[in-house]
């Protein structure tokens, strides 16, 4: 495929199959923000709860396409989610946001889990970037405070899972299994490191370049296995690895460029090298060992090799980025093969030509569940639409 046709397939997959689903079908008029479900058939279900994951990359991804594009439907789409998350989910007397609402907007789960407020730092840097809101920016910078002040680790680094509605320290789980001694999780660090990127291309203040640099070092030093160049997952208080044997090939591949574009937008040489490094050597294991027979990107696998053969939306839009990401740096033609069999597997196998937005699950036969919602707490238009940004940007 020539690179002319691809960027055109890709940005028209972007701006009609998934901007123009979530503009169409999404928006909640009745209740204000946007629903917090639809079935694949398109029909909303009204009742379901609304999550701050899933309204901040609302918020980043609308926010990002007006910075892309300048279409004002963008923007009044990216506004109508900062009003919704300001007014709903923003804790008034404690500051940060509440982890779900109802459908009405009233909070039902007021802990600070963190892997949100790293979102909320996410997307309003994004608004201000894409806006100039001021005020956006300011909430940016709220929430990184607080996790800064709240969340975090000064003996080990990092950042603890899960706060209660007061910051208070809180044993309740995160994200991922119920391990007995998990403190911190990879998944939660990646997006903590990613938001604060996205800050810090918006605050050039050395508050944030401080916080950046270390979550950079934090990632190289303690989540990354350097014998496998692949990510730890559950760790103790100490960064101890509490389950060595399990890996996660969709966040090794995203987590590839996420960690060489944090230390790009830092500027340090020292650790733009050694994340360059890391960075293809997670790209090349994840070539070796990542990728099913069918040709998708594995979601988890253990000692034993995938945990499951069915494979999720999400993987898949990483691994296009992360194998064009780690063909810029290599110019080897594996990577960018990789990624063209890559995007050529979501058009095959996810994207829905009948009803728009990508599947959520396909199994290795082929086979999509319609059961599945295109829309809800997790299945948001982050991963895919930002695939999409990125490759039309750098093809």
């Amino acid at each position: 495929m020539d690179i002319p046709t691809w960027k055109s397939r890709i940005e028209r997959e972007l701006k009609e199959n998934i901007l123009g689903y979530w503009a169409a079908n999404t928006v909640d008029h009745e209740n204000g923000g946007f629903y917090g479900k639809v079935a694949d058939d398109r029909l909303a279900v009204k009742e379901s709860p609304k999550s701050l994951v899933l309204n901040t990359r609302i918020l980043w991804t609308f926010a990002k396409a007006y910075r892309s594009y300048g279409d004002p439907l963008y923007l009044a789409l990216a506004q109508r989610a900062s009003d919704y998350l300001s007014n709903h989910f923003l804790d008034p007397r404690h500051g940060g946001y509440y982890w779900m609402v109802d459908s009405e907007g009233r909070a039902l789960n007021r802990n600070k889990q963190i892997y949100g407020q790293a979102f909320a730092v996410y997307a309003f840097a994004e608004h201000y970037l894409a806006t100039g809101d001021a005020g956006s920016l300011q909430q940016a910078i709220d929430v990184f405070r607080f996790m800064r002040e709240h969340a975090y680790d000064p003996e080990n680094n990092g950042y603890r899972e899960v706060c209660s509605e007061d910051w208070a320290a809180s044993d309740q789980s995160g994200l991922g299994p119920d391990i007995p001694g998990m403190k911190k999780g990879m998944n939660t660090s990646l997006h903590v490191l990613e938001a604060f990127t996205n800050l810090y291309r918006a605050w050039k203040s050395e508050e944030i370049r401080y916080a950046l640099k270390e979550m950079i070092e934090t990632m190289l030093e303690r989540i990354i296995d350097p014998a496998t160049c692949r990510f730890q997952l559950y760790f103790d208080e100490a960064w101890n690895s509490l389950r060595p044997n399990l890996s996660s090939s969709g966040h090794d591949i995203e987590g590839s460029w996420l960690l060489y574009e944090a230390a790009h937008v830092l500027d340090d040489e020292l650790l733009l090298q050694a994340a360059k490094r890391t960075a293809i050597g997670m790209a090349q294991a994840i070539y070796e060992k990542g990728i099913a027979p069918d040709g998708g990107i594995i979601e988890e696998s253990d000692e034993h090799g995938p945990v499951t053969t069915d494979k999720t939306w999400w993987p898949q839009a990483e691994g296009v980025v992360g194998f064009v990401n780690a063909y810029q740096m290599t110019g080897q033609p594996h990577f960018m093969d990789a990624a063209v069999a890559c995007w050529r597997y979501i058009e095959e196998r996810f994207s829905d030509r009948l009803n728009g937005e990508w599947f959520a699950m396909v199994a290795a036969d082929g086979r999509t569940d319609r059961s599945l919602p295109k829309v809800d707490a997790w299945k948001c238009p982050y991963h895919n639409a930002r695939a999409c940004f990125e490759l039309v940007e750098r093809l």
